[in-house]
């Protein structure tokens, strides 16, 4: 928390981004039309795919990149599945890699925007908040789902995917000083039958477990953008260009009322 003490000191907005996997592509699209309208924050909070695309925003603030990056992303040539399984079904090795190909070495202090990412101690049963050290470590902790990603030791914490505690982490945001909090739940397609597999039966558990939090933890916020994703599951991937145009239109939707709160004049919209 350090890093962060010293720039909180008066009132700060925040942005959040919650976890989703394929769901939270849907933060691109936003935060392209943020970057497009001048919107800033001082502070972004993520966790999971919150934390990798928040990460990549405060680094650079150039989202085409990241929407060009996600479109050549193939999630079957990146699942190094362990025989036998371990403490998870995939090693993570080939993920990581993915993780350093957008973030590279960069550190917490070479952000644009002061960031804090969001895991899970599984063992103490409590959240842990990375504010400094390398964020390609941080995001690939974040992102770990238990059972499918093996974990890594951190300090001698187990830590795993920051939303099973904590799927859009307000109360974070709070913590490290916000007062305006702005939060993007994409929510969960939990509405799944005919699971087949010990892979789809974790996902569905996760899907329940994540709508049930994020009803209760985007309410803590200001303001909160909810793009229509239907039925799109956690997976699919192959739907990032729907994924990321409703996050576009959501974001659209509720940008006066981000400037009326945090009181950032109107721009002309660039789309």
């Amino acid at each position: 928390m350090n890093f962060l003490s010293g720039i909180l000191k008066k009132k700060k907005t925040a942005l959040v981004l919650g976890g989703g996997s394929a769901r939270g592509l849907a933060h691109i699209g936003i935060l392209k039309i943020f970057q497009d309208e001048g919107i800033d924050f001082d502070l972004i909070v993520g966790t999971s795919i919150g934390a990798f695309i928040g990460a990549f925003f405060a680094l650079e603030k150039d989202m085409s990149k990241a929407e060009k990056k996600t479109k050549e992303f193939n999630p079957k040539e990146n699942l190094d599945i362990m025989i036998p399984p371990m403490m998870g079904l995939i090693k993570g090795e080939k993920i990581y890699s993915v993780i350093k190909d957008f973030v590279g070495d960069k550190t917490f202090k070479d952000t644009k925007i002061p960031m804090a990412v969001v895991c899970t101690d599984l063992e103490k049963g409590e959240e842990f908040v990375f504010t400094e050290g390398p964020l390609s470590q941080a995001i690939r902790l974040s992102c770990s789902y238990p059972g499918i990603f093996t974990p890594i030791r951190f300090e001698n914490r187990l830590l795993v995917d920051g939303a099973i505690l904590n799927n859009v982490p307000v109360n974070v945001a709070r913590k490290l000083g916000a007062e305006i909090i702005v939060a993007v739940d994409v929510g969960y397609c939990s509405r799944v039958s005919g699971i087949k597999s010990v892979f789809g039966m974790i996902l569905q558990a996760f899907q329940v477990m994540g709508e049930e939090l994020g009803r209760y933890q985007v309410s803590q916020a200001d303001i909160v953008i909810n793009p229509d994703l239907g039925d799109i599951n956690q997976l699919d991937f192959a739907s990032s260009r729907f994924i990321i145009r409703q996050g576009e239109i959501a974001a659209l939707e509720k940008l006066n009322k981000i400037r009326e709160k945090t009181g950032i004049k109107k721009g002309s919209v660039k789309r």
